[in-house]
């Protein structure tokens, strides 16, 4: 039997992309899946597609923005219920707007900090009650090699990944004497909407 077989994971951005591959991988091994993100018509999508394969019973979403607290904080309260607690976080919702930094706006600049850094915070603070009261778990937090390797046109994006390295560091040495595992991921390329 899987050791997730019965455990429960909330994914951000999870309705396409990366995230709904990750929602898989759960699935896979037995857990229940909340999915996270901001359009309605997109998670529900999705939600049909992995209910026809694993259950109706198995799969869970909620609309929010990551970078509002509130709606974050609801989206996590709500599917933790519905799915029976929360065992794993995965916060993969991200944005990226890339052009060089003297043509970028503020606004651009602000939305991209708000989702792939600020989001995680928020996300994170929202399920840490629940993972404490589990009193053990997984966050796991989806960077990218561009935290790593800058490049032209990159400048909000490869700060705001950089950041989530140092935050998800930070994070882990604070709640690791609880059960609570934090670990970051960097992918590379992946042809997804994002990269498009």
């Amino acid at each position: 039997m899987s050791v997730l077989a019965g455990k429960s994971a909330v994914v951000t951005g999870g309705s396409r992309g990366i995230g709904q591959a990750v929602a898989r991988a759960p699935l896979d091994a037995g857990a229940r899946v909340g999915m996270i993100g901001t359009s309605g018509a997109h998670l529900a999508a999705a939600a049909a597609e992995l209910s026809r394969a694993y259950g109706a019973d198995r799969v869970a979403t909620a609309v929010a923005d990551v970078g509002r607290a509130a709606e974050v904080t609801r989206a996590i309260d709500d599917l933790a219920r519905a799915c029976g607690g929360l065992d794993i976080l995965v916060n993969n919702a991200g944005v990226g707007i890339f052009r060089p930094v003297s043509e970028m706006t503020a606004d651009e600049w602000q939305r991209t900090l708000d989702t792939n850094l600020t989001g995680v915070f928020h996300a994170c603070q929202a399920a840490l009650p629940h993972l404490r009261r589990r009193g053990s778990g997984w966050i796991v937090n989806v960077s990218s090699l561009a935290s790593t390797a800058p490049f032209p046109g990159g400048g909000a994006y490869c700060a705001s990944k950089a950041g989530l390295n140092a935050f998800s560091d930070a994070l882990m040495q604070e709640v690791r004497h609880e059960g609570i595992r934090v670990t970051v991921v960097l992918p590379g390329s992946v042809d997804t909407e994002l990269d498009r």
